[in-house]
């Protein structure tokens, strides 16, 4: 990744890490406080049912975020793409990992269009989420901003996540220490 890290710097791109996510209406359970003898419980639903989230954060600590209620495919990450070209101007270079929505067909085809040659993809290597500071954005949302919390239908998990998102957008010296202690695992 330095060579790809090099390359942005001479072509002045900025560097954006993407990553895909689920969140599920089941709580992350951590811990917590209460009176002695009085043990916390929490009663939800038994399901399955999720959001699938994809992300991404620049190293000035900007983040973007799309969800739906079904997994992602390669159509979708194609519409996070053009998200992030219409946010953030001049070339990008985007990192995320090998998986294989980001090696379709359809992410190949727009990257050939006119739209797409702002963009220049690297791959992760193989086992590494603690090199894409996306994965410590989804860690804390997941275990501090949304910790404990039960939601009654994936349409309050949607609201709860976007409250949390911002809540985490605002706090730019915690996401910049995401993208840094990243980029020294390099």
């Amino acid at each position: 990744m330095a060579p790809a890290k090099k390359k942005a710097e001479q072509e002045k791109r900025t560097i954006v890490f993407v990553d895909e996510a689920g969140f599920y209406l089941l709580p992350m359970i951590v811990r917590t406080y209460a009176l002695r003898g009085q043990t916390p419980v929490l009663r939800v639903e038994l399901t399955r049912d999720h959001l699938s989230a994809i992300g991404g954060m620049t190293q000035h600590g900007q983040m973007f975020m799309q969800m739906q209620e079904r997994a992602y495919k390669a159509e979708d990450v194609v519409r996070f793409l053009r998200l992030l070209l219409r946010k953030i101007p001049g070339p990008l270079l985007v990192i995320w990992d090998g998986s294989s929505i980001h090696r379709a067909d359809v992410v190949k085809q727009f990257l050939s269009s006119p739209m797409g040659k702002r963009v220049h993809l690297e791959r992760l290597p193989g086992y590494a989420p603690e090199l894409n500071p996306q994965e410590q954005v989804w860690n804390l949302l997941k275990r501090r901003e949304l910790k404990n919390r039960c939601c009654q239908n994936l349409a309050h998990l949607g609201q709860e996540l976007v409250r949390a998102k911002e809540r985490l957008r605002h706090r730019k010296e915690i996401l910049q220490h995401c993208f840094s202690h990243a980029l020294a695992e390099v």
